[in-house]
């Protein structure tokens, strides 16, 4: 398991996609040692934490099997377990490419699905006393923005982290090891994903970290019109603006810069705590 010290500092994922179809446009496909440089890269810019991820979640994504998820991220792992101290994660549903993972170095195990597509995951997780982050998601990548509809946002996603967490800790996952994400992008539309890093504060009242990805998501584009590498500014805004509301670790693509954010946004928002 990790050990962060969660308020005092905001933590930075970097985002290291290893498949053909990522929506920011900045996968390293079946390039493995292409893939190591560039997460060690990130590194030296700052991330605290490395997300591997070898199926694409972008809206619309057609699923991969099993066995070329492992295909994909399992000899980046092995290969960066080696040289980099910071903690892996290996973003993905399956509990069989979370088990190699965290067999080959990983320590967090990303699950978009919140623990909820694949029954094996929960006991994967506490077989290796592993940590998880565990997102709310409205349907699947194939369906969840097809008019994404909510009665009340907020308390409908706190509600259904609550009750994930209490699953997971049923199931043997140490409460300490949990990590909750709102899901920016999955499943909600663009004034959605501004009311989640408007009232995100409210997610602390669920008592876990809070992680929060922003980065290159489409509610940008749709603000600003840029494509995804030209969404730094727009991502900057969020940030700086989750750190604001309680954001303990931001999920990021551009490291180096949200690494620069992250520390100003730190000792404005933080000052106050010293």
């Amino acid at each position: 398991m990790i050990d962060f010290k969660f308020g005092v500092r905001t933590y930075i994922m970097g985002v290291l996609n290893v498949t053909p179809d990522s929506f920011s446009g900045d996968g390293v496909y079946q390039d493995a040692d292409k893939a190591v440089e560039a997460a060690l890269k990130m590194v030296e810019d700052g991330a605290d934490i490395i997300d591997i991820g070898g199926e694409s979640t972008r809206p619309g994504a057609e699923p991969v099997t099993t066995e070329e998820e492992i295909k994909r991220v399992i000899l980046v792992i092995k290969k960066l377990s080696k040289r980099i101290s910071a903690p892996i994660s290996i973003d993905t549903a399956k509990s069989e490419v979370a088990k190699q993972a965290l067999d080959n170095g990983a320590l967090i195990v990303n699950d978009i699905t919140g623990l909820e597509s694949d029954p094996g995951m929960i006991g994967i997780i506490r077989e290796f006393n592993a940590n998880v982050v565990v997102m709310h998601i409205k349907g699947t990548p194939q369906t969840m923005q097809k008019n994404p509809s909510y009665g009340n946002l907020i308390e409908e996603i706190k509600d259904k982290l609550k009750n994930i967490i209490e699953k997971a800790v049923k199931g043997g996952i140490k409460k300490e090891n949990i990590i909750v994400d709102p899901g920016i992008g999955f499943g909600k539309t663009l004034e959605h994903n501004l009311e989640i890093l408007n009232r995100l504060s409210e997610f602390k009242e669920l008592k876990q970290p809070v992680l929060v990805g922003p980065s290159r998501k489409s509610f940008i584009g749709k603000l600003t019109g840029e494509e995804p590498c030209g969404r730094i500014f727009g991502t900057a805004a969020s940030v700086a603006l989750a750190i604001k509301n309680g954001a303990d670790i931001i999920r990021v693509h551009d490291v180096k810069e949200m690494k620069q954010v992250a520390v100003v946004s730190d000792a404005i928002s933080r000052s106050g705590d010293k």
